[in-house]
């Protein structure tokens, strides 16, 4: 028991109470946490683990970058369209150099934790993961069918698009995130062994997701639109690889 202003409380009666008082909430829906970024940090280090990892196994990159279908020496098929669909996912943890990888850890150390504490962590792990998909179904759509690509970038594209979205609908100064982005499409289009399609994959993606989530009514069914909203961009990506991989297998 401990001792109260009157008489006395068990711990166990205290910690059911406290199970019943509403957590806040921010305009987006994400609860409010003193313990921000904690969802970034895990990502970026996931990232550099891979990467150190790829110093490790000279052909991790081959094994898991996103190749829609090729032809190995031995005579194999090899590729998302063979039914390696896992590479759509772990193309986005492994880059092809330090550079690559310090720019997109760096840019998501700068805007992660922004996102994350107006979005939540759960909402925003699920922006950047579906961000990521984004950028490699598009890229498994439009690249040529040899053509291997790896990065963060779709994903670190998308949280640019959600962080415009996020920020507008907050009545924000947006004009920086504006500049940064232009910048960032010039360099993707002008700059050799870029992969494009990732990254606008990864742009619309974002900015769409953050507008499902920035715009849905608040109240008791905005975390159920926003779960819907999850549910038919996850839709629509089957739906696309399903018709590349009967385009590229039929």
């Amino acid at each position: 028991m401990r001792s109260a202003s009157v008489g006395f409380q068990c711990p166990e009666c205290v910690a059911e109470g406290a199970k019943t008082i509403r957590q806040p909430r921010t305009v987006l829906g994400g609860r409010v946490s003193a313990d921000v970024g904690r969802i970034t940090m895990a990502l970026i280090g996931l990232n550099v683990l891979v990467f150190l990892l790829g110093l490790a196994v000279p052909d991790l990159s081959q094994r898991f970058s996103n190749l829609p279908l090729a032809l190995t020496q031995q005579g194999e098929l090899v590729g998302v369209a063979d039914g390696q669909y896992y590479r759509l996912v772990t193309a986005a943890f492994l880059h092809a150099g330090l550079f690559h990888i310090l720019f997109n850890m760096f840019a998501l150390a700068q805007i992660g934790p922004v996102l994350e504490q107006a979005l939540g962590r759960w909402r925003f792990l699920a922006l950047y993961l579906l961000s990521a998909l984004g950028g490699s179904v598009v890229g498994y759509l439009l690249a040529p069918v040899n053509q291997p690509s790896v990065g963060a970038s779709g994903a670190i594209f998308g949280l640019f698009g959600a962080y415009y979205v996020v920020v507008r609908r907050l009545g924000g100064e947006t004009q920086s995130i504006l500049v940064l982005l232009g910048i960032n499409l010039v360099i993707t289009f002008t700059v050799p062994n870029i992969d494009w399609r990732a990254h606008l994959g990864g742009l619309v993606t974002g900015a769409l997701l953050a507008a499902a989530f920035a715009y849905a009514p608040r109240g008791p069914r905005q975390s159920t639109l926003h779960a819907a909203a999850l549910g038919v961009l996850a839709a629509g990506f089957v739906v696309a690889v399903v018709a590349r991989t009967a385009a590229l297998t039929g």
